[in-house]
């Protein structure tokens, strides 16, 4: 009897924790991961709620990781709630009703569906994640096994069901995550397919000409814009519901519509992002070609009389930073030549020139104007990143060339040319450098790891300041290991400082450096 007992506790945990995971599966294959899924608001807590220690650990530890992990633990915890759940009402009613063998599973199913709807406020998130527990009850019905059935019997149907259940959340997570990329990262209004702006696809092939042609260095227009939020699901309005409001201290409160926005004169504007949680070398800084207009064209109306500014979104991120840097501020609606895509804040963003991505607000829905300075999200987190971006420059690729290339190091680093070029032996070092609207004016390389320096050659400018420069080096490698440094000069003749320091709190500087075998 105690075996048969342990077998059916084993088994009605099983049906619970499985009867979670399809409730969060339901919900996914109804809704995909919009802010509608079940498992939204849990995935967003588990970063809003943690601890600030925990947090600047992820980031600077774990990177992406960290952000996938927090996405799965609330996914996890999701399945967890429900699965409780359910199991708690299928209890209550089994001791209520014991002549009425259709309540149990009758009343898992709308306790699942009370969570779901109080978790989502969707009808189609709840009516999915209700769908995928009614089916697990379907096949785990199988396994209570009535009165004349063993408890071992039942407690291993209970296993194949709830086996069942999680092949069939991975089957429907790969098949979401599949449309999607299909679908593109597209704030939902606009076809990709249709034929880009001439002024937008003219200024794109310029880009493109003006990009070193070096195998595996990314173009001048990124191929794939690094994202960093605060939200695990971000948020997706609709452009007819969005709304951008600007108050505080201000000579008059202005509600502006995307109606309002978009019957504007819009600009186009070359503008890098780089993330102040990124390590030094690392690849979260970006440049895309965004389509707006400028916010000062939306705040002048409003008279200014405060020297702060709070951005606000509507996933919950906040910044503060001096009202100047609004100055030569973008409201972008467009990214690439497309609608601006949801992952990027659609349906509209802020883009501060020069400064850390963190400032950048995505999904922006208020400008507030204050008296004295505030405290924004991170810098109640510990970080200090609402300053001017720190000059970088990065050592992304190292190519072996294999044909004869007689020309020096020296002669190539003068020539601007977008041609790689062949080299027997020699070895081709390039990446990109950033300097906010400071521009770049150098990059040395070192390849005796900084005891002397030569020139690298340089991309041509792309229109703008707050932009990016490419660089490519090549040289006749010395015998054995070799350390290759580099640093560069900002357009105010500033040398990059060369002490390494970290990401936290103020983002990372040094020199870049990297040991290379012959």
């Amino acid at each position: 009897m105690a075996r048969h007992s342990l077998g059916a506790r084993l088994g009605r945990v099983t049906v619970a924790v499985a009867a979670g995971v399809a409730a969060v599966a339901g919900s996914y294959a109804a809704v995909g991961g919009s802010p509608a899924f079940v498992a939204a608001p849990v995935a967003n807590a588990t970063v809003t709620l943690a601890p600030a220690a925990l947090v600047t650990f992820a980031i600077t530890a774990l990177g992406d990781l960290g952000s996938r992990l927090a996405y799965w633990t609330g996914l996890a915890a999701t399945a967890a709630v429900v699965g409780g759940v359910f199991a708690a009402a299928r209890t209550v009613a089994g001791r209520r009703a014991q002549s009425r063998p259709l309540a149990v599973p009758v009343a898992g199913v709308a306790a699942v569906g009370l969570v779901a709807a109080a978790l989502s406020g969707s009808l189609a998130s709840t009516v999915g994640a209700t769908a995928g527990v009614a089916l697990l009850s379907a096949v785990a019905a199988l396994g209570d096994g009535g009165t004349h059935a063993r408890a071992t019997d039942g407690s291993r149907r209970a296993v194949l069901s709830g086996a069942v259940a999680v092949a069939g959340s991975v089957l429907v997570f790969g098949w979401r995550r599949a449309f999607a990329a299909t679908d593109g990262d597209g704030g939902g209004d606009g076809d990709d397919r249709e034929p880009l702006p001439d002024d937008v696809a003219d200024r794109l092939a310029a880009a493109e000409a003006k990009s070193l042609d070096v195998d595996a260095l990314e173009p001048l227009v990124s191929d794939e814009f690094y994202r960093v939020d605060i939200a695990s699901v971000p948020p997706d309005p609709s452009r007819e519901d969005w709304s951008l409001r600007i108050h505080g201290a201000v000579g008059e409160e202005t509600t502006y519509t995307f109606d309002d926005v978009d019957a504007m004169e819009h600009e186009h504007r070359f503008e890098t992002l780089r993330c102040v949680g990124e390590s030094l070398n690392g690849r979260k800084m970006d440049t895309a070609l965004w389509t707006g207009v400028p916010l000062m064209d939306l705040l002048d109306s409003a008279d200014l009389r405060g020297d702060y500014v709070m951005l606000r979104a509507a996933d919950g991120f906040y910044e503060e930073f001096p009202v100047d840097a609004l100055v030569d501020g973008f409201l972008a609606v467009g990214m690439n030549g497309r609608a601006l895509p949801r992952g990027h804040g659609a349906p509209a963003r802020a883009l501060i020139p020069g400064h850390w991505g963190e400032i950048n607000v995505k999904w922006l829905t208020e400008i507030e104007i204050l008296d004295e300075p505030a405290t924004g999200y991170w810098e109640e987190r510990g970080w200090h990143g609402t300053g001017p971006v720190n000059t970088v420059a990065k050592l992304w690729v190292e190519n072996r060339l294999d044909s004869e290339d007689r020309q020096s190091p020296e002669s190539e680093a003068s020539e601007t040319s977008r041609t790689a070029g062949d080299g027997g032996g020699r070895i081709e070092v390039a990446g990109a450098a950033y300097a906010g609207t400071r521009g770049i004016e150098r990059v040395e390389v070192s390849t005796d790891g900084g005891e002397t320096w030569a020139d690298a050659a340089l991309s041509e400018p792309l229109p703008g300041d707050d932009v990016w420069r490419q660089w490519v080096y090549r040289y006749d490698p010395p015998e054995g290991d070799h350390e290759v440094v580099v640093r560069a000069t900002d357009g105010h003749g500033t040398l990059q400082p060369r002490e390494e320091k970290d990401a936290y709190p103020s983002g990372p500087s040094g020199w870049v450096s990297r040991t290379i075998e012959p």
